[in-house]
């Protein structure tokens, strides 16, 4: 069980930062997060029950840990700057840039958002989770999970666009 449970932790690990980030905002509190998510799950590896996805158990345990740092402790600024951003796998330093910003853009933009937003938005347009394993992750109904990720889509291509606008603006 170790050897099988350990792999697969090690392969969730790109996909369990990616969350953290969504949901701290900062490169060194997600780091923070994963470890203690990836400490309580090693801890607490014999309760994953068999038939149970890691994945969404992992989720679970990470959401559950973030809820509790955040009662515990006031809320920590955001960093969204470049080094919040995943190299973009190009060659082309332009399309490098200009994929960053674009990146760089959605991420401050989705950091606005409210968290149930944010979370859902991540879970199941990042990281893939059924509807149902979202709302299994996040402890709410299923209805909930699409009406928020509905109203997180509209809302970030809404304030994507406003953005453009007032860069358009700026430009002339």
């Amino acid at each position: 069980m170790s050897d099988e449970f350990k792999t697969e932790l090690l392969a969730l690990l790109p996909r369990l930062r990616r969350y953290a980030l969504a949901r701290t905002g900062s490169i060194h509190s997600a780091d923070d997060l994963l470890q203690a998510t990836c400490e309580r799950a090693w801890k607490c590896r014999d309760q994953l029950m068999p038939g149970t996805r890691m994945d969404s158990w992992m989720f679970k345990i990470m959401t559950n840990l973030h809820i509790d740092e955040i009662r515990a402790v006031s809320t920590r600024g955001i960093d969204a700057g470049p080094d919040a951003l995943e190299q973009v796998p190009d060659n082309r330093w332009q399309r490098r840039i200009e994929g960053k910003l674009v990146l760089g853009e959605v991420a401050q933009v989705m950091l606005q958002l409210p968290e149930g937003m944010r979370d859902v938005l991540a879970l199941v347009s990042i990281e893939g989770l059924s509807y149902r394993e979202a709302a299994a992750v996040l402890d709410v109904p299923m209805g909930t999970v699409m009406s928020r990720l509905s109203r997180a889509r509209t809302e970030l291509t809404n304030r994507l666009k406003l953005n453009q606008t007032m860069m358009d603006w700026a430009a002339e």
